[in-house]
């Protein structure tokens, strides 16, 4: 899936997901259009992709028990 992003140049282009991650995670883009909410995301100040990180408390999912 292709996602429209801006750069903070004010240019518009559209990248795959695994680029999305990279830019994002550099801050390398203004924002991003999210079409399940259809809404620009601006990555300063709205929640973004999440990557995910380590959970060091108990495990709590039905199929570790």
């Amino acid at each position: 899936m292709l996602l429209r992003i801006q750069y903070p140049d004010s240019k518009y282009d559209y990248v795959d997901t695994p680029t999305l991650d990279r830019l994002i995670e550099f801050r390398r883009i203004r924002q991003f259009f999210r079409p399940s909410e259809k809404k620009w995301v601006d990555i300063s100040r709205d929640p973004v992709r999440g990557l995910g990180g380590n959970y060091f408390g108990p495990e709590r999912r039905l199929t570790a028990l």
